[in-house]
């Protein structure tokens, strides 16, 4: 690619609203420059540099002076963006266990129980909320979200009188 081939920040005004439209959502949907660039000349047959595409994202100081008309589209489209995780497949817990499902049984297939042990287990973590900061008490009527570990002992009262969490309260207890 020569650097006549590529169009200058300064010459933003040459791309049709079409291609500004194309960059700036892909921006918004945190695609790196470089691969909104390879994605421009596919479907625009347009090179320009990677700088000129930054010029394009708010969030970049190359974008600091980018239009109302521009700023706002992307705003709209980072927001539709981070509000519709959930239509990404890999984010929903029922995907991710077919998934675990699926390549455990194709590894016990192949006779790498290895990996079909190691798809297990991701698969009881996926069931055990083991990537969640919720915690479940049993016979309560809400479940309860600690935002630190203040909040999540605040309400603890020892079983017996004196009583600590530490493992060293219990002389007799065997560890």
């Amino acid at each position: 690619m020569t650097s006549a081939n590529l169009q200058s920040p300064r010459r933003r005004g040459k791309l049709s609203d079409a291609a500004k439209t194309f960059v700036v959502q892909h921006l918004a949907a945190f695609e790196p420059a470089a691969s909104v660039r390879r994605m421009l000349k596919a479907e625009f047959g347009i090179e320009i540099s990677d700088n000129a595409i930054r010029g394009y994202d708010p969030t970049n100081p190359k974008g600091s002076a980018l239009s109302s008309r521009w700023r706002d589209l992307f705003e709209a489209t980072r927001t539709d963006y981070l509000r519709d995780a959930a239509r990404v497949g890999i984010a929903n817990k029922v995907h991710r266990l077919a998934r675990l499902d699926r390549i455990a049984a194709r590894a016990e297939e192949l006779g790498n129980f290895a990996l079909a042990l190691q798809a297990l287990e991701q698969a009881a973590k996926e069931m055990g909320d083991a990537y969640t900061n919720t915690r479940v008490v049993k016979g309560a009527l809400a479940v309860t979200t600690p935002k630190s570990l203040a909040d999540f002992y605040a309400g603890y009262v020892p079983a017996f009188p004196g009583a600590s969490l530490g493992r060293d309260s219990d002389p007799e207890a065997k560890h």
